[in-house]
């Protein structure tokens, strides 16, 4: 029984700490929404939305992409991402993020609150 639920807790503990770094695949020409859409619909959530919080972009594959910031229709900034580099994007609170890609890559997305 101890085991069981040691198990179970360390089931759930792994699965806490994955959702932290999320990985994504992006396609050819593809434009995903990252956060901002609403649950179930985000490829990643940003625990911190309703605050200040920046997000650690790392390009994991071979090809540039692109991270637009916007804040409903409107545009704020677009942060373009090499190979092999990781870049911190500051969030306003409410802030949607958006990859924007024309060849296949993959990246890995991070949240943390902004220190203050």
């Amino acid at each position: 029984m101890r085991i069981a639920f040691l198990l179970l807790f360390l089931v759930g503990t792994l699965h806490c700490v994955a959702q932290d770094k999320q990985i994504i695949e992006l396609g050819d020409n593809q434009s995903m929404g990252i956060t901002g859409k609403g649950p179930g619909q985000d490829g990643a959530v940003n625990p911190y939305a309703a605050e200040e919080s920046y997000a650690l972009v790392s390009n994991l594959g071979k090809n540039e992409f692109s991270v637009r910031i916007q804040n409903g229709r409107e545009v704020l900034r677009a942060v373009p991402v090499k190979p092999g580099q990781t870049k911190r994007i500051d969030l306003a609170k409410n802030e949607q993020v958006y990859f924007d890609s024309d060849l296949p890559t993959k990246t890995q997305i991070e949240f943390r609150r902004k220190d203050r």
